[in-house]
């Protein structure tokens, strides 16, 4: 007789385990007690016949098998919550629940009245938003929509190109009181403060060659969280990277060399067999019309 297939609580349990590194840390996330949640794993390791954790000093070691079947268990993670996100939207009127996947710096300067303005609409919607600079997978349905600053390149998915979201170089005004204002990029050297990225991607070596008078060994703040960077060119910290639509809103931030402006596409993406969830139809044409006038705006 063989085993029935695992139930998904199992690999829920699993997944946590693998993510927090013991028995009593994911028992406390999931809400279970230690000897639910172990039992979960035992079952788990029993049904697959496999061993997924040996137990060490500083708590549970996942094994080859374990990391194998890391990916897949995340995959039926997300499609579970597909699932239940899809469930909740079937039926009259617009409702449901609608996960959007966003960078950062847009999640939280440029999506909140688009969003806003969207449930006021549409009061029986629930939106989630997962902030992150890392492309989410649409096809595995960690997110419903995505806005991307590149193009998408995975078959399957429904893009609308938006328009280009340009980014300049800023500055506060005490900053410049304090420092004085370079005229150009050639300028913005020592003493002058720069604020740049801490990791150096393939898009930030080619921003890099096309600007050589960029040095990064001369930022004087690293972070790769486009919203800190942000953060810190409004306490008057240096001079940095932020989106001119961004910059116009707040008088106090000053742009620096006109003549710098690196245009990044933009576009609204999600899954073909989201187009006749109505739902994800609406919040899509919501967000494409909400940046086309966000960027209509920053047009010069």
């Amino acid at each position: 007789m063989t085993e029935p297939d695992p139930d998904w609580n199992h690999y829920r349990s699993f997944l946590s385990v693998l993510e927090h590194g013991s028995l009593s840390a994911s028992a406390r996330a999931l809400g279970l007690t230690q000897p639910t949640l172990g039992r979960h794993i035992d079952e788990l390791q029993k049904r697959l016949g496999l061993v997924l954790f040996t137990r060490s000093s500083s708590g549970l070691i996942p094994t080859a098998a374990a990391l194998t079947l890391r990916p897949h268990a995340e995959a039926l993670r997300s499609a579970t919550a597909a699932i239940a996100r899809a469930a909740t939207g079937i039926g009259d009127g617009i409702r449901g629940v609608v996960r959007i996947t966003a960078s950062e710096v847009i999640g939280v300067e440029v999506l909140p009245p688009i969003l806003t303005r969207l449930r006021q609409q549409h009061p029986d919607l629930q939106l989630e938003l997962v902030l992150s600079n890392q492309l989410q997978n649409l096809l595995q349905r960690d997110a419903d929509i995505a806005v991307r600053m590149v193009a998408p390149t995975q078959e399957a998915l429904i893009a609308r190109r938006i328009g280009q979201i340009s980014l300049g170089l800023h500055a506060h005004r005490d900053y410049l009181h304090r420092m004085g204002t370079p005229a150009s990029i050639s300028e913005m050297k020592p003493p002058h403060v720069l604020i740049g990225f801490d990791t150096l991607t393939e898009y930030l070596r080619g921003l890099l060659r096309q600007y050589p008078q960029i040095d990064p060994q001369q930022f004087s703040f690293r972070c790769d969280s486009d919203v800190a960077q942000l953060a810190m060119i409004r306490a008057g910290f240096g001079i940095g990277f932020c989106q001119i639509g961004i910059a116009r809103r707040d008088p106090l931030l000053q742009r620096l060399d006109a003549g710098f402006e690196v245009p990044l596409d933009t576009w609204v993406a999600m899954h073909e067999n989201l187009r006749d969830n109505l739902a994800c139809r609406l919040t899509f044409e919501a967000l494409a019309a909400g940046l086309h006038q966000y960027i209509s705006q920053t047009a010069p």
